[in-house]
């Protein structure tokens, strides 16, 4: 009987004692990555949801409701959707200041912050460009702190966070070696975005963004301005337009089709794409389209 009772015992299902909600899928990933089967992990906004404006639904509220931990990216980037769902769940142990919410942010340098906040200046991020986890240098930043505050929360598996985060710093920094590598031929370029989401990843690899399709930051494309980038991106000899997912992609196109550049989709977050479901395969498809032959 003891022997039937301890079989039954190990074959019970272990349940993870941590819930993480993560605010995007790239922060899921590094959450898995570093936790495996340790804590059970949320993701709020979808893959294809614009990062800026995610629609807050019901089932939200429940999710962060049952959180211990919630990690924003941050940046005043989830600031329309994620306070009025943090109100009505009613959890203070993820609201800011307590010890189960994180802003990665706050954990990386931001680029690009305002001078004047005036709506004159387009749709800015008072806190600076919040798209830094499109530069695949930071991953090793973002999973290290994700490592520390679980180990913090969870000091039972304090080991096991500390082994996975070895493992991953081990294999990431032979894949930033590779794609730096890969984008050395590419440097001291020049293209334009659409909007200016991918700057990090552009900045780190030396690339100019010469305009974009936007003629400030969250206003859509009009016609005097894209007939300006026309003539921009053929006095330059700029050879690349590269646009997210979310946005439409007729003004791409069609910038492309009157100038000679080529127009390029890239995924903005980890399964925007196909063949896009993990870390390392967004980097590689946003460097293979980037920097092509």
């Amino acid at each position: 009987m003891k022997k039937i009772i301890i079989a039954l015992f190990c074959s019970l299902p272990i349940f993870a004692s941590v819930h993480v909600t993560a605010a995007y899928p790239y922060i899921g990933e590094l959450v898995k990555t570093i936790a495996k089967d340790k804590v059970e992990v949320s993701v709020i906004a979808q893959a294809s949801s614009d990062p800026h404006f995610v629609t807050p639904r019901p089932s939200y509220i429940g999710i962060l409701r049952n959180s211990d931990l919630l990690i924003l990216n941050g940046g005043d980037l989830e600031i329309g959707w994620i306070p009025p769902l943090l109100a009505q769940s009613n959890n203070p142990k993820i609201i800011q200041g307590a010890s189960g919410y994180l802003d990665l942010s706050k954990y990386i340098k931001l680029i690009d912050k305002p001078t004047n906040l005036s709506r004159a200046g387009g749709d800015v991020h008072g806190d600076g460009n919040p798209h830094y986890s499109l530069d695949p240098h930071n991953m090793l930043t973002l999973a290290k702190v994700i490592m520390l505050k679980l180990s913090n929360l969870d000091s039972a598996n304090k080991n096991s966070y500390h082994a996975n985060y070895d493992a991953f710093a081990l294999h990431w920094g032979e894949k930033l070696a590779q794609w730096d590598s890969k984008m050395g031929s590419c440097r001291n370029s020049k293209l334009v975005q659409y909007h200016e989401l991918f700057s990090y990843f552009l900045n780190r690899y030396s690339i100019s963004t010469a305009s974009t399709i936007e003629p400030l930051p969250g206003i859509s494309p009009n016609s005097k301005h894209s007939m300006e980038l026309i003539g921009l991106i053929r006095n330059e000899k700029i050879k690349l337009i590269i646009q997210d997912d979310y946005h439409e992609t007729k003004s791409a196109q069609f910038i492309a089709e009157k100038s000679g550049a080529k127009a390029v989709i890239l995924p903005h977050d980890v399964g925007a794409l196909p063949n896009t479901a993990s870390l390392e395969a967004l980097f590689d498809t946003i460097v293979a389209k980037i920097c092509q032959p």
